[in-house]
């Protein structure tokens, strides 16, 4: 992940980004929204110890894993076949900012799976945490029982969560407010504008 994505450009016309690459960006999207809403409900709405709050539970870790199963897949495409850069009216600030905002997603998509698998894994009787579908992975060994990365994950939650509030702005700015071809690298977005 160089800097030619800040440097180089595609000319006036933009470059879409591969197939494969925009599926696993909107369900990983998808899956994102739906942490949410089950890490929110999950805390706020379902009491201790019920038999909802483990089922809630259950899924919220069963996405978790498929996150970070998406981010590493994802994260291996892209270094097998780096994006292309950003068309030539695209300022230079702003390719900054959009490349290192991809970045901070790669190691939050990375970093929050993880420090939730860290969260629950003192607690894994006996060396796996469980899934939904009688799935299970293995535990981190050596974290004690009660430990802070619950703490860490909801603080990185919080980070993403802002993330995501600038990524969609700046998709929703590029479709509607510039209208160049930027916003023609991911669907749904097409250019309405020439460069």
């Amino acid at each position: 992940m160089s800097d030619y994505m800040v440097t180089e450009t595609t000319g006036p016309v933009a470059v879409r980004y591969r197939k494969i690459v925009m599926w696993i960006h909107w369900i990983t999207a998808a899956l994102v929204l739906m942490q949410v809403y089950i890490g929110f409900m999950f805390h706020r709405v379902l009491e201790q110890g019920t038999p909802e709050r483990a089922y809630v539970f259950g899924w919220h870790k069963t996405w978790g894993a498929l996150i970070l199963l998406l981010a590493l897949t994802r994260l291996a495409v892209r270094l097998l076949n780096p994006p292309p850069p950003y068309p030539s009216d695209h300022p230079k600030w702003r390719r900054f900012a959009a490349v290192w905002t991809h970045r901070l997603f790669y190691i939050l998509l990375i970093v929050l799976p993880l420090t939730g698998l860290a969260a629950v894994s003192g607690r894994a009787e006996d060396g796996w945490v469980l899934l939904q579908l009688g799935l299970r992975i293995p535990a981190i060994p050596g974290i004690p029982k009660e430990n802070e990365f619950g703490e860490v994950h909801e603080v990185l939650v919080w980070v993403t969560l802002a993330l995501v509030v600038l990524h969609v702005s700046a998709a929703l700015y590029n479709q509607f407010g510039d209208r160049g071809p930027v916003a023609s690298r991911m669907w749904p977005f097409k250019a309405t504008r020439q460069s």
